[in-house]
């Protein structure tokens, strides 16, 4: 009889579980996605992005950015991953300490952009260093030769110094590369290009400002976005459970599965969409 008992509550607990489980699957979802620090890798992010794209019972995603920038290309990943994103369901950003060059960039396609008063934005720009330490081997006495298999292959090795003619070639890819941010920004900015190039020279805004140039659409903070993306999403005035999507990769997790590169302790020269300190 206790047997049967036991038997029976099992049963009733599997059953409670199951409809609660299906229940949560089948209410309608407010996703936020943390996006913070230097954007470097974009693997992670991309991924989650995704996750909140294909999950049918998400149907908004507030991306929560706080970061000064970073890397072009891993910020570039990250716009092409929230341009898709949008096409399937509103997406909202929402701006937290900073959001400036490469995490402005990110944010653009967005359907809505809060910003707090004091957010720090803007910094629009490309930028790469070069340092050159041929002096100091020189006074030290220490030659190091590179062979190459052009006169441009080692153009920001640390051990030359920049010609007048690689400096030009920098230049024009930094140039090439910036117009792509402007041309990004307009696609989705209410702003024209000419207006744009007034204030994208690196300057940094504060959110209000940020907001009378059009740069970002709305003052406020995480909740207005999330209660924005319930608006954009139909379910005003109804019920919906607002989840966090978290980031899940970690260094201990690639050394488990063995995919660890180089890249995980070696910085090798890029462009960035980053603020300057």
């Amino acid at each position: 009889m206790k047997k049967k008992i036991g038997l029976a509550v099992v049963v009733l607990l599997v059953i409670i579980y199951l409809i609660g489980y299906f229940s949560y699957r089948s209410t309608p979802k407010i996703a936020v996605i943390p996006i913070t620090g230097v954007i470097s890798q974009y693997m992670d992010t991309v991924a989650r992005i995704e996750k909140a794209q294909l999950d049918k019972s998400i149907k908004a995603v507030v991306i929560a950015v706080d970061s000064p920038g970073g890397a072009v290309g891993a910020a570039q990943e990250i716009y092409n991953a929230v341009e898709k994103l949008r096409k399937e369901k509103p997406v909202v950003v929402s701006m937290g300490n900073v959001a400036a060059s490469g995490g402005y960039y990110i944010s653009v396609p967005a359907n809505v952009i809060y910003a707090n008063p004091g957010t720090i934005t803007g910094s629009i720009g490309v930028i790469i260093q070069h340092v050159s330490v041929a002096q100091v081997l020189k006074k030290l006495g220490i030659k190091v030769e590179n062979i190459k298999s052009g006169q441009n292959k080692d153009i920001l090795y640390p051990n030359n110094e920049l010609t007048p003619e690689q400096k030009k070639i920098l230049e024009e890819t930094i140039k090439d590369v910036y117009n792509q941010f402007l041309e990004d920004i307009v696609k989705y900015r209410p702003v024209d290009m000419e207006t744009l190039k007034k204030y994208a020279d690196g300057r940094i805004f504060s959110g209000r400002q940020a907001k009378e140039i059009k740069l970002v659409d709305k003052l406020g903070n995480i909740q207005d976005a999330v209660k924005e993306a319930k608006k954009l999403a139909g379910l005003e005035g109804k019920p919906a459970v607002v989840i966090k999507i978290k980031k899940q990769d970690n260094l201990f997790r690639k050394v488990l599965e063995n995919e660890l590169s180089v890249s995980d302790f070696i910085t090798f020269p890029q462009f960035f969409y980053l603020m300057s300190f």
